[in-house]
């Protein structure tokens, strides 16, 4: 069985599909994660099948395609030309930094109607993002005396 060097692009590939590098249970094209996985982490829909799937969806998209992303330069075959420790360190933080903004709410054509007609839009807000405004929160419920 070949080695793996347990390199950073290592890391990330068994923290995006939740499975071990090595893992001899798998079928037999797949021991080897990083083998098995590198053609897939440039393609969006193939890399969302290969996510681990206790995340059940549950994460940022974008994100996981630029750790993806980021995931393919720390494996390069050129050791020269892969990203530092200080460079994979800050992308990560921009990575996060980005999913933590509140992202600005478009306005569509469709809105402007709404408020037009003194309709209130609808407004779709992604389970991933934390409701902000905590005084609308729905309250618990009164207990019987």
């Amino acid at each position: 069985m070949k080695r793996v060097k347990y390199g950073f692009g290592v890391v990330l590939v068994e923290m995006l599909t939740g499975l071990r590098a090595l893992d001899t249970n798998r079928p037999s094209h797949q021991h080897n994660l990083v083998e098995w996985i590198k053609p897939h982490l440039s393609d969006r829909r193939k890399l969302k099948d290969k996510m681990d799937s206790r995340l059940e969806g549950k994460y940022p998209s974008r994100a996981a395609v630029q750790i993806a992303q980021l995931a393919l330069s720390c494996l390069g075959p050129e050791p020269k030309t892969r990203p530092s420790m200080k460079e994979v360190v800050e992308k990560l933080e921009h990575i996060e930094a980005a999913n933590e903004r509140p992202k600005e709410p478009r306005v569509s054509s469709r809105h402007q109607t709404a408020y037009r007609y003194g309709q209130q839009p609808l407004h779709h807000r992604s389970p991933l993002h934390p409701r902000h405004d905590v005084n609308r929160a729905y309250p618990l419920p009164r207990r019987a005396y």
